[in-house]
């Protein structure tokens, strides 16, 4: 008895590793969809930020819930701080009402534009992924402070150096992500 069930369970399991092996990537764009893909397609290409690294981002920050809301107050599915989309939104000419400023930034498109912004001005800042996503989650202020005192170096190289536990485990989800969303769809 012991010996067929055995032999049956490694049938099932042999079975299943060449089913997953045949359907590998359709069964991982089910943890790694492509949703407001107009919306993303748009501002990757106006603001040149790659958009395998949006998905990456909206998959980390909110899992694509529109309504998310952090512990910490950050808005929608790029989870953005409501006074970071407000002065993203005005030093990049973005128009949202800022008396209605929570409801507009929950709004996907506007979301995704402030989101995408804010994350291109960071790449362009940091010249690299690791670094520019690591001041997403901690602030540019705390980043810069963390490469002046040696903690990182400014090429991203020693990304995992970053003090923050919820920072390094973000850049580490996020670049897991981005690596995804790369092999699977660009």
């Amino acid at each position: 008895m012991n010996k067929r069930f055995l032999i049956g369970f490694l049938l099932i399991f042999i079975i299943i590793i060449i089913f997953f092996g045949a359907f590998k990537n359709e069964i991982l764009k089910v943890f790694y969809p492509l949703k407001y893909t107009d919306n993303v397609e748009k501002y990757a290409k106006e603001y040149n930020v790659e958009e395998s690294l949006i998905f990456a981002l909206i998959k980390a920050e909110s899992n694509f819930k529109e309504e998310a809301v952090s512990h910490k107050d950050a808005i929608g599915l790029m989870q953005i701080m409501e006074e970071t989309a407000i002065d993203v939104a005005k030093k990049y000419d973005i128009n949202i009402d800022e008396n209605n400023a929570k409801e507009e930034i929950l709004n996907t498109d506007n979301n995704i534009n402030i989101g995408t912004k804010y994350l291109s001005v960071l790449l362009e800042k940091y010249k690299n992924v690791e670094v520019a996503v690591a001041a997403y989650n901690a602030g540019i202020g705390t980043v810069d402070k963390w490469i002046e005192q040696g903690i990182i170096k400014a090429d991203g190289t020693d990304i995992e150096n970053v003090p923050y536990k919820e920072t390094n485990n973000y850049v580490r989800k996020i670049l897991v992500n981005y690596k995804m969303y790369k092999e699977l769809y660009y």
